[in-house]
């Protein structure tokens, strides 16, 4: 691994820097990290709704540019394009990680049950999809129940992160019959010291597991 690797962190919303730049901070803070931010493309995914060749053809452009600007790896950071970084990955020369793989790793690791809590309707069907090919890849059975988090994607944009962490918290206090929480988005990671404290159900996000992951890949 080079002793100061480039990340690119490539973002589909402003509100998923923070969790993953605090991460990098906490967990390997020798990696040199830039920001690519693209926030039309939410709003474009779900006016077409569902992922076109043009979308995914924008993806693409974004690793070549990536690569181009020197980057040793890239990080999407958005749930929702599962299919279009997929095909980066195929394009482009280095490593190129999904912003939930390492998550899966863990919640297919053995045999359980798993609710998932998202606060951006697209991001499930793929994360739900993505979730069942993993645990077959892996030969373990794990029933995924999804939960929308309503009002929270809106509050953090509107700038009231405490609404945002309060919405989720209860939502993660009424998981009963599950054996963990995931959280989709990485921008719900600033509610998980919350969310600890309304349920005794371990709590995974996705931010530390990308980094841990990260590392492997560059080494």
């Amino acid at each position: 691994m080079k002793k100061h690797p480039k990340i690119f962190l490539v973002h589909a919303a402003a509100v998923a820097i923070p969790p993953i730049v605090s991460s990098f901070r906490a967990h390997w803070p020798e990696a040199g990290t830039a920001n690519l931010l693209d926030d039309s493309l939410m709003p474009d995914l779900a006016a077409d709704g569902r992922l076109t060749d043009t979308m995914i053809g924008r993806f693409v452009d974004m690793g070549r540019y990536c690569v181009k600007a020197g980057a040793d790896a890239i990080l999407f950071t958005c749930s929702a394009f599962g299919p279009a970084i997929d095909e980066c990955r195929r394009q482009v020369g280095i490593p190129v990680l999904k912003p939930n793989e390492a998550l899966y790793d863990q919640l297919v690791a053995k045999d359980g049950a798993v609710s998932l809590l998202a606060t951006f309707p697209p991001s499930l069907p793929s994360m739900l999809a993505e979730i069942a090919a993993c645990a077959k890849a892996k030969g373990t059975r794990v029933q995924v129940e999804s939960h929308l988090v309503d009002g929270a994607l809106a509050a953090l944009q509107e700038n009231r992160p405490d609404e945002h962490n309060r919405l989720i918290a209860e939502l993660a206090a009424r998981q009963g019959a599950c054996d963990v929480i995931a959280f989709a988005q990485f921008s719900m990671a600033q509610a998980a010291p919350l969310a600890a404290t309304r349920t005794t159900k371990p709590i995974l996000t996705t931010p530390d597991s990308a980094i841990a992951r990260l590392k492997t890949l560059l080494a």
